[in-house]
């Protein structure tokens, strides 16, 4: 009797977070690095739907396109645009990688909305992994291209000299800050929107004949999610050309 009375004064309970735990595929154990789980099969099928797009629909490029040679043609040529324009001919040279990392982050955010799927660009381990080879990618070609004139990048030159330094530390710690911001930015926008739909559905699930409305919310705010969707991955990509421009660039301080 103390459990039902627990459970009535308890009223409605919604738990949005629950969509974003990490459970393991097979059996009920702890998660070790090698478990596979919830959050590898969807990046699985990501990957899988990254290489049915680019790779399957494109393997007879007919003058004629198809449906999947014109949607491929059209990623393609929209983030080769994108590249050229921000990073510059220069940046062109690493098209493939930007290529990939746009077109993973857009298919895992798309199939996140799927029902019953998992978001794993919610995921901050997921997003950070990406922002931190972004980073390290950035750093390691700058430094080989540049060696210690790409630290100049810091040195804010246009700048009155007594605030020089004041400047350059305030770079150093921009710079470093870049994989956080990166990270958080795509997963916290994409787990923010999920949470809220689940908020709406459960109270879909508890109104009853009401329930119109909530489901009528959740209608927009799914319309929504996918700009959103769309719009995080352009964002992330974007931000990727502009830090490739201070590897293979010039300074523009």
């Amino acid at each position: 009797m103390a459990t039902t009375g627990e459970e009535h004064a308890g009223g409605l309970q919604i738990h949005p977070m629950d969509q974003f735990v990490v459970k393991p595929l097979i059996g009920d154990g702890p998660i070790q690095w090698y478990t596979p789980t919830n959050v590898t099969l969807w990046m699985g099928i990501a990957v899988l739907a990254l290489i049915a797009l680019m790779v399957l629909s494109t393997r007879r490029r007919a003058i004629v396109p198809s449906r999947g040679q014109s949607v491929a043609e059209l990623f393609y040529g929209f983030i080769y645009k994108m590249v050229d324009d921000v990073a510059g001919h220069e940046g062109v040279k690493f098209f493939p990688y930007v290529m990939t990392l746009f077109m993973f982050v857009f298919l895992s955010n798309m199939l996140g909305l799927i029902p019953m799927s998992f978001s794993t660009t919610s995921h901050i381990a997921v997003t950070a992994v990406l922002a931190a080879m972004v980073f390290l990618t950035v750093t390691l070609v700058g430094l080989y291209r540049k060696g210690i004139g790409f630290l100049g990048m810091f040195w804010v030159s246009s700048a009155p000299l007594i605030l020089r330094p004041v400047l350059a530390l305030i770079e150093v710690i921009s710079y470093f800050v870049r994989p956080l911001s990166h990270s958080i930015r795509l997963g916290g926008n994409l787990m923010a929107g999920h949470a809220v739909i689940k908020v709406f559905a459960g109270f879909a699930g508890a109104m009853g004949v009401f329930s119109v409305v909530p489901i009528a919310a959740i209608t927009a705010i799914y319309g929504l999610e996918l700009l959103v969707a769309a719009v995080q991955a352009y964002v992330f990509t974007i931000l990727t050309c502009v830090y490739l421009r201070d590897a293979v660039g010039e300074a523009h301080h």
